[in-house]
């Protein structure tokens, strides 16, 4: 048995004629391009479950959904629509059992600094938690989530171009990316600490794989002197990088899921608990592949020709899981 699950920025799926942002809009030709690129995006992802960033309206995301045809009986799910902002979402070939909107940071997870509690206690954009059943039977945790972006975050009235309120900009949108992963990773850490729950972080992180942001959220490797009982505490709240499970079988690492100024940057990643690693033995199942969709995107560096609007700035990351079957070892 195997199951796909995947993360798509769609960037800005918004419905025809509706500003965004204060003044863009699609037109109906615009409008069409979009739904149908990213209907055709899904089509060659073929995933039971996909998890949506930059969806302003459901109406859109039904609109992209009908197109692909892969989801005639699919739930569809929009954390928070309000029509002028982006969200996260999902639509699933799964059976889903519940859905949870988690917009506030838990009061357990808020951070302090020399007893000083940070001003952050919301998520940038509210997250999904979903429950879904696999198909061997087992219920599987997700999370659905678009970490606050490396766009420095500015007070009213600061000056635009001014070098020094820049700074001071990227300094607090780095402080609330770090604050979110620390608040999902206490969610997280409820879920699998002592349990043998599977559960899966896809999106959009804003961050490289092992960024310190991205860190957080994994948890920490333990050191090869640890004592093994030590091992075994530390791997059981340990999320694991579907790229470095890829890189592992494989002998190239060209992993990258957005283009901008000729920086090649991955952002978009899938976490694994341990229950589909694997090297654990008492694994459910395993990371068997690992696909990323980036042929859209352009290095503007190297051509005068710009990107097409109707597509996304982010690649599209899918991976495979092949469940073992009741009984197998």
């Amino acid at each position: 048995m195997k199951v796909r699950f995947a993360t798509f920025n769609t960037f800005n799926l918004v419905k025809e004629g509706v500003p965004y942002y204060g003044r863009q809009n699609y037109n109906h030709t615009d409008y069409q391009k979009k739904i149908h690129w990213c209907a055709g995006q899904l089509q060659a992802m073929d995933a039971d479950f996909v998890g949506f960033q930059e969806v302003f309206h459901r109406e859109a995301l039904e609109d992209v959904v009908r197109l692909s045809g892969l989801y005639p009986q699919g739930i569809i799910e929009v954390a928070g629509e309000t029509g002028d902002l982006p969200r996260v979402a999902f639509v699933s070939r799964l059976p889903v059992m519940k859905t949870q909107i988690i917009d506030s940071f838990p009061p357990e997870a808020r951070i302090d600094a020399e007893g000083i509690l940070l001003p952050y206690d919301r998520f940038h954009r509210p997250i999904l938690k979903v429950w879904v059943n696999l198909p061997s039977g087992q219920t599987a945790i997700i999370f659905v989530v678009h970490l606050k972006s490396k766009r420095p975050l500015m007070t009213e009235g600061s000056p635009r171009h001014d070098p020094w309120e820049d700074t001071k900009g990227l300094v607090r949108s780095l402080t609330l990316r770090a604050c979110e992963a620390a608040a999902l990773r206490y969610l997280i850490l409820k879920e699998i600490s002592h349990t043998k729950t599977p559960l899966i972080v896809l999106g959009d992180l804003n961050d490289a794989a092992h960024a310190v942001t991205s860190d957080i959220l994994q948890g920490k490797l333990p050191q090869k002197n640890y004592p093994l009982e030590v091992k075994f505490k530390l791997w059981d709240i340990l999320l694991y990088s579907c790229s470095d499970l890829q890189v592992r079988k494989s002998y190239k690492d060209v992993y990258y899921t957005h283009l901008h100024n000729s920086h090649y940057e991955s952002l978009d990643h899938i976490f694994v608990s341990q229950e589909f690693v694997n090297e654990n033995p008492r694994c459910i199942g395993n990371v068997e592949y690992m696909k990323l969709f980036t042929d859209h995107l352009m290095d503007t560096a190297l051509t005068d020709d710009p990107p097409p609007s109707h597509t996304s700035d982010h690649g599209q990351v899918v991976i495979s899981i092949r469940l073992k079957s009741p009984g197998e070892n």
